[in-house]
């Protein structure tokens, strides 16, 4: 099936299209009917009549924008009219909620008087917080959005014009900077003089470019000021006529320090771009083809191009995707009544400064595992980076306040913390642990540290205040790695092979000399196996907590700790949870990776220690003993092992948290089961710690929970130690070591 076939099946499968409208409020009962409808919706009307902002307040309007076309200029298809336009204005309402949690209504006009559209968008101002103009032909739009910016009292931005305005432009920000050339200095070539091509130009100059050192060129040649007074240009045109003499794109182009393609495919030559000036930056945006190609732009010269398309296959496609989502997102959640140059000028720069930063690991793995790194084959960042949200959107917010556009003032750290809630659970929760962490840093070994994962999460950890890592391994290689990634920092190194750690190797000796291991053979643990070294750093005070477990097994990378630091005083067994965040809930799984065949003495202290974890993340613990039965209905040796458990907790004046036990998974987390059905429970809510009765059955239901459910897997948190201890899975990225060496800084708080 071609790629035509299979977009006409995602499109036509039940229900069509790709949009549909949700409740955000219960609707189940008489009541929530009553409440949502007639009468009690009497009560926000009321209240708007009296004072419009409340709008904001009591309805959507705040989270919603208005995608409006006449499909006069759809996406390479042209005039194909509003309703054939429909499948291109849903998608983009995808995009404003996959990338910003904005909801859409597309609003589809079928006319072309520009007098008829500007009326009908002005009358739908009540219904929603900002106006996205989308595939508008050119004069047209002009004059559509700028009546529309100056009789509306809210955002109205035509991305055709300044999307393509905005990420081009901080891709040039970094262009020039990797060439190592002046924005003020450098002579731009423009080929194509339509509304983005415009909005570009207009653009790089409030970023600092000279408008008498762009050159513009149409079908005709170079905007000239005499073919301006001859009236051969329209007024949008005529802006950047230049008194030069006349002449075509190739002439335009010789000794160009960029050339700016907002035109039709394959114009350009190989000549063209040798005729440049040194290092030339060539963005060749034309959809689906370019220009000219990425590969025949590389092979015109010996020196550097740095090159960008609008393709996804090449490096630095410009992609709207990574502005209007984030623009609207920090103007409405300041209430801008508009989005002026200022903002659009943070954005572009907010987006350039994000591609001078390490690159997460899900944006390496969706773009085929090569590195990604700031230089001139990477100068804006992947539209799929999730970081994008958290740079644009409170820059743009920033922005609109310092410039006057915002009507509500926001605190940016905590606005920030909000936009973390907006991409899912676990980014909230785990900005809790954060949070606490930067308030108290702590010593953070790493072992396995000479790998490259760890080095970055390192580098993240001291960037950001989270922690001070220390990085186990041989000093030299991990400084070369370190530079190699682009990583300009002096991470703090514990070399084994260097330095003076004969105290380690003794201490070692004295804590199993009794367990099998003897003097020599302590020193060669010591220095060959970062485990046994991070762990004796730790027990001796050197470091406050240890990560390890990237390039091992669980079971080989555990058993230092265990042999080396061991338990807490008052503990016996250490335990493996994972917190799992669904889209409104928590629930920590215990134990899904040490204690294979935990008995009643066990399961009691994994619920302790469990519930003490979830405390840490500001969750109070409801914890429920699981099993196949439930209170007494099956009798055996199974059952009766979390039965005993859970009264053993109910009893131990220690646990201030609710327990009960055993019960079947659904009665534990289904309310309705739960109170109708054994309202004795000591769990008046659903339970949202939950212990398994053994290790086979915790892993495979938090995978399932994960695979299925939806949820995201935070973990495994190792807890039970003396000292705080995270051993990592194989293969986890960055973030989750970073993740777990803020949960391990948060248990060395408390300890």
């Amino acid at each position: 099936m071609g790629l035509d076939e299979d977009a006409l099946e995602y499109h036509r499968i039940d229900p069509p299209g790709k949009l549909e409208i949700s409740t955000t409020k219960p609707t189940n009962t008489q009541r929530d009917l009553s409440l949502a409808y007639s009468p009690g919706v009497a009560a926000p009307c009321m209240e708007i009549h009296e004072d419009e902002t409340d709008a904001y307040t009591y309805t959507a309007k705040g989270n919603l924008v208005g995608v409006v076309s006449n499909g006069s200029a759809v996406l390479g298809l042209g005039d194909i009219g509003a309703q054939a336009g429909k499948p291109v204005m849903e998608g983009k309402g995808v995009l404003f909620k996959r990338f910003a949690d904005i909801d859409v209504f597309d609003v589809e006009l079928d006319e072309a008087d520009p007098e008829e559209i500007i009326t009908a968008v002005k009358m739908m101002e009540p219904t929603f917080g900002g106006i996205n103009l989308e595939d508008i032909k050119a004069p047209e739009c002009f004059t559509i959005e700028e009546r529309l910016r100056e009789e509306m009292d809210i955002p109205v931005f035509h991305d055709d014009q300044h999307g393509t305005a905005i990420i081009s432009g901080a891709a040039l920000l970094n262009a020039v900077d990797i060439a190592g050339k002046d924005l003020a200095d450098i002579e731009i070539v423009f080929s194509g003089a339509g509304a983005s091509a415009l909005a570009s130009a207009r653009f790089y100059v409030s970023l600092g470019a000279r408008k008498e050192n762009i050159t513009m060129c149409d079908s005709s040649g170079i905007i000239t000021e005499a073919r301006a007074e001859a009236g051969d240009v329209n007024e949008y045109k005529r802006e950047f006529a230049r008194d030069v003499p006349e002449g075509d794109l190739a002439d335009a182009m010789a000794g160009a320090d960029v050339f700016v393609g907002l035109s039709i495919g394959g114009i350009v030559s190989q000549e063209m771009v040798r005729s440049m000036a040194d290092d030339p930056i060539v963005f060749a945006m034309a959809n689906p083809d370019p220009e000219i190609t990425y590969e025949d732009a590389k092979e015109a010269r010996e020196d550097t191009v740095i090159m960008a398309t609008g393709r996804s296959d090449y490096p630095n496609q410009v992609n709207n995707v990574l502005g209007f989502p984030f623009i609207f997102r920090g103007a409405l959640d300041v209430r801008a009544s508009e989005i002026n140059e200022a903002m659009k000028v943070a954005a572009a720069r907010a987006l350039a400064d994000l591609a001078r930063q390490d690159v997460p690991d899900a944006v390496v793995k969706a773009y085929g595992d090569d590195p990604i790194q700031f230089g001139p084959g990477y100068i804006i960042p992947k539209p799929v980076d999730p970081r994008v949200l958290f740079q644009v959107a409170p820059a743009v917010a920033r922005a609109a306040v310092e410039s006057g556009a915002a009507r509500v003032d926001i605190d940016i750290e905590d606005y920030e913390e909000e936009l973390e809630a907006r991409l899912g659970k676990s980014r909230e929760m785990m900005r809790v642990v954060l949070n606490k962490a930067k308030s108290e840093p702590k010593r953070v070994a790493l072992a396995e540290g000479d790998d490259e994962k760890m080095i970055r999460a390192a580098y993240q950890l001291q960037e950001q205040g989270i922690a001070d890592p220390v990085l186990i391994g041989e000093e030299n290689e991990i400084k070369r790695t370190a530079a190699n990634l682009g990583l300009e920092f002096q991470p703090e190194v514990a070399d084994p092979t260097a330095g003076a750690y004969e105290e380690y190797a003794e201490r070692l000796y004295e804590l199993r000399q009794r367990k099998g291991i003897t003097r020599s053979e302590a020193g060669e643990l010591v220095a060959r196996d970062t485990n046994y070294f991070g762990s004796v750093m730790v027990e001796r005070g050197d470091a406050d907590a240890l990560l390890t477990g990237l390039t091992h097994h669980y079971p080989s990378a555990l058993r230092p700790p265990l042999q080396v630091i061991g338990t807490a005083p008052d503990v016996d067994y250490a335990a493996g949870v994972y917190m799992l965040t669904f889209k409104n809930q928590v629930i920590f799984v215990a134990d899904a990776t040490v204690n294979q065949q935990p008995d009643e003495d066990v399961l009691t202290e994994v619920t302790k220690q469990t519930g003490k974890l979830a405390r840490r993340f500001n969750v109070e613990p409801r914890a429920a003993l699981l099993s196949y039965s439930n209170f007494g209905s099956v009798n055996n040796e199974a059952t009766r092992k979390p039965r005993a458990a859970a009264k053993a907790l109910q009893a131990d004046p220690e646990v201030d948290f609710p327990v009960d036990g055993e019960m079947q998974a659904d009665t534990a987390v289904v309310e309705e089961i739960l109170n109708g059905t054994y309202e004795f429970s000591e769990l008046e809510e659903p339970a949202n710690v939950l212990v398994f009765p053994n290790l086979e059955s915790g892993n495979i239901g938090y995978k399932l929970l994960q695979r299925l459910g939806g949820a995201e897997a935070i973990g495994p948190m190792l807890v039970g130690m003396d000292k705080p201890v995270h051993v990592l899975q194989r293969g986890d990225e960055v973030k989750d070591i970073v993740n777990l060496a803020g949960v391990a800084v948060v248990d060395a708080q408390q300890e």
